[in-house]
């Protein structure tokens, strides 16, 4: 069963993770009076491009390896999360820093395919998602840290328990920075600064085409999806249920209901600029510092 896991944990996110893009589509669509894409929209999107050539312009070996990477390196991190509540076969060899390692690793490939293919529109695009993964990922690792610290142990199992073991003073902190630092996690409006289309034409993707771009829509996908698993699995496990069916049906409705809400928020904002996300970014990652020393006091 602890083998079995592992592949559940991924056939969940490559299945689930079009269909939530979906629902950010069309609530974003009825929110603008429109009737938007069908819900299954972005799986007939991956289809056609894979069914679609490659177009290299840069003539890069990194610029071609780069989707492949960052599409394993988010599976990779998938494959190790305990989502059913238990840990599976590869619990033992990987800790909560070999998660942030692997998500870290994602973004550093799309820096990477981005300053490879030699656009100017890509090379901004890359230097805003440098700063975003500089600013974030430090308050991801801070809330996976807090929950270490309270359950005593860096397995990745232990840190998501030890999130929510304790509703002390901590714990509404750093829930109200990842709650609030979300929508930066999943590159939603207001804080779309990398991709920002009507700016930088789709910034590090924008030489991408065919099955590339098509890797790297997916892993963006699975981790925006991730982002939102752990909300609900780590600050809100106490509320799902016991029993695989029961807990599996609880956890799919509230990461939908947690795309509905960002959806909204991303309909009704209009985009920071770089220098205004940037201090946003800094006032988060002050607070989860905060918090993760209260969490170390007890509190």
């Amino acid at each position: 069963m602890r083998v079995a896991a592992v592949f559940f944990n991924l056939i969940y996110f490559l299945m689930l993770a079009p269909f939530l893009e979906g629902v950010m589509r069309k609530v974003t669509a009825r929110i603008q009076s429109r009737q938007g894409p069908p819900l299954y929209q972005p799986y007939l999107d991956l289809a056609k491009l894979l069914s679609k050539e490659n177009f290299n312009a840069s003539g890069s070996f990194v610029f071609r390896l780069a989707p492949l990477l960052a599409f394993a390196s988010v599976l990779s991190a998938v494959a190790i999360l305990p989502v059913w509540g238990q840990a599976n076969f590869l619990a033992s060899s990987s800790d909560l820093m070999t998660l942030i390692y692997f998500l870290t690793l994602a973004g550093f490939a799309l820096l990477l395919g981005a300053l490879a293919s030699g656009n100017p529109f890509a090379s901004v695009g890359a230097s805003r998602e440098m700063m975003t993964i500089v600013m974030l990922e430090p308050v991801l690792a801070m809330a996976l840290v807090q929950g270490a610290v309270r359950s005593g142990s860096f397995s990745l199992t232990g840190a998501i328990e030890g999130v929510a073991a304790s509703r002390g003073v901590s714990y509404f902190l750093m829930l109200v920075v990842y709650a609030v630092a979300l929508q930066a996690f999943v590159s939603r409006q207001p804080f779309d600064i990398p991709e920002a289309e009507v700016e930088i034409l789709e910034g590090p993707y924008v030489e991408y085409s065919g099955p590339n771009y098509a890797l790297f829509r997916y892993a963006l996908n699975i981790k925006r999806m991730f982002y939102c698993w752990l909300l609900a699995s780590a600050f809100l496990g106490f509320l799902l249920p016991d029993g695989f069916i029961l807990r599996l049906l609880a956890l799919t409705f509230f990461i939908i209901l947690i795309f509905v809400v960002i959806s909204l928020v991303g309909a009704t904002h209009p985009r920071f600029r770089i220098d205004q996300a940037l201090k946003y970014y800094s006032l988060l990652l002050i607070l989860s510092l905060l918090a993760v020393g209260f969490g170390v006091k007890g509190w």
